[in-house]
């Protein structure tokens, strides 16, 4: 296959400055639901990169040590109730709008700006993690739904609340494999496909302009939904692209790398996929898989998870 290495994942480019916002932590650990990740050495990366140049090899080995993560992404119900005990505004709510892909903006907004090269992403006044796809979508707001249009700086906000934090990349990686080494999916090696191998929520059809939803979702889908893997998690890939708590590099001498590098200054990284990863295009719904994004950013598939440790 060859490698695919076009910027699908999301808009990048931060949106304005920001003061930092405190947030009081809450009384005790919201960290029902959380399973125990055992420490230990863990491996990230893989020998088998999909896209070498985005920095998934080679394997490296990491100490660890013992922690909880969440079974699933934080939903909206959860953040839902992180703002109403606190308040909390999020980035998007202050920036007065957010990006939505070009399928979800509702009919009556005909006209929106589109992200260049990426034109699938447009700009909609009034998207906020109330209203996904911008002001009157209420409707596609599911209690049990991985919370999106959160910002790293949101999702952070919210760990610390919760009592915990955003995961490293290593420990994100350690409890996607579930104690089975380098394998390609939280589930095994069993690629996902359009017609009948569905064990995540990804795109099935031609990329962007028909996903046929073959695995039973168009958009995000419950953070349970699928089935979990060896240490009990679910959904670490597809479905929502997860921040973590580490900063975008990639260990590379090539120049392209390091151009493209060059603009990401001080970007986060996420990891897993999302519902709108398809292997012809955006084959990162892969354990070792990568993606930057500014600190301030938020999209219609980006969430995240909490761990903490044990």
């Amino acid at each position: 296959m060859d490698q695919v290495t076009k910027t699908c994942c999301a808009p990048q480019g931060k949106k304005g400055d920001l003061t930092s916002v405190t947030v009081p932590r809450s009384a005790l650990p919201r960290d029902h639901g959380a399973v125990a990740v055992p420490g230990g050495t863990a491996m990230v990366g893989t020998a088998r990169p999909g896209i070498p140049d985005d920095g998934e090899g080679p394997v490296r080995q990491v100490r660890l040590k013992p922690f909880r993560i969440g079974a699933g992404a934080i939903t909206n119900a959860e953040f839902a109730a992180f703002v109403d005990e606190t308040g909390y505004v999020t980035e998007t709510e202050r920036f007065g709008w957010s990006f939505v892909f070009w399928a979800q903006v509702p009919e009556e907004i005909r006209v929106t700006q589109g992200v260049k090269g990426i034109e699938w992403w447009r700009r909609v006044d009034g998207a906020t993690w109330r209203e996904i796809n911008g002001p009157g979508t209420g409707d596609v707001w599911h209690a049990d739904h991985p919370v999106v249009q959160v910002s790293w700086n949101d999702a952070t906000a919210y760990a610390a609340w919760a009592g915990g934090r955003l995961p490293t990349e290593a420990e994100w990686e350690h409890a996607a494999r579930g104690g089975q080494g380098d394998v390609k999916f939280p589930w095994g090696e069993a690629e996902p496909d359009d017609t009948g191998q569905f064990p995540c929520n990804i795109w099935q059809g031609k990329f962007p302009s028909k996903n046929t939803g073959a695995d039973g979702f168009l958009t995000t889908a419950p953070a349970l939904a699928f089935a979990p893997n060896g240490y009990g998690i679910h959904t670490l890939v597809g479905n929502v692209w997860e921040w973590t708590a580490d900063t975008y590099r990639i260990r590379s001498l090539k120049k392209s790398v390091k151009t493209r590098l060059a603009g990401m200054q001080g970007y986060k990284l996420s990891k897993g996929g999302s519902f709108l990863c398809h292997r012809s295009y955006c084959y990162r719904y892969r354990i070792a898989a990568r993606s930057g994004t500014s600190a301030d950013s938020a999209t219609t598939h980006q969430g995240f998870r909490v761990v903490w440790d044990a």
